[in-house]
């Protein structure tokens, strides 16, 4: 009797939280880095780690709970073969009442300049201080350095 008790509020409590996620979707685009530094790494021909900074704006602007995302900085490395490699990196969105988000990312880049990578929201500030969720994204760098990604994924919000 005891087990039948605890799946249902299993059941209960997983249904909740399913209905729970919230999907979102969004462009921006990302400025040539203000903050450029590379390492030649001297294994092969083209080798470098790199450090980035950029500011970005959102060109469709996500909207999480109500409120607009506006612009961010995005801050990241980056391990590279030629025009190829795998990356990591932070996103700090400031949304539209001020309030932060703070996302994680990790990824890679082709050598024609796509990109494309998985996120995680960690948190923020605000209303925003609870925010989880989770995404994918895909972008393609342009002749001027800038960047233009494609998001999309779901998202909850604590009490």
């Amino acid at each position: 009797m005891r087990i039948r008790i605890f799946v249902g509020v299993c059941v209960v409590a997983l249904s909740s939280m399913t209905f729970a996620q919230n999907k979102v979707s969004g462009t921006a685009h990302c400025n040539k880095p203000d903050v450029q530094q590379k390492v030649d790494i001297s294994d092969h021909t083209g080798h470098m780690l790199t450090l980035t900074q950029a500011k970005c704006t959102w060109t469709k602007p996500l909207d999480v709970d109500g409120v607009q995302s506006k612009d961010g900085e995005d801050s990241g490395v980056s391990d590279v073969y030629g025009m190829a490699g795998t990356g990591h990196g932070y996103y700090i969105d400031t949304m539209a009442n001020g309030d932060k988000s703070f996302v994680k990312w990790q990824g890679k880049q082709s050598a024609d300049g796509a990109a494309e990578g998985t996120w995680k929201y960690v948190g923020g500030t605000g209303k925003f201080k609870t925010l989880k969720g989770s995404g994918t994204y895909k972008g393609k760098a342009e002749q001027d350095g800038s960047v233009t990604f494609d998001v999309e994924g779901e998202y909850t919000l604590g009490k």
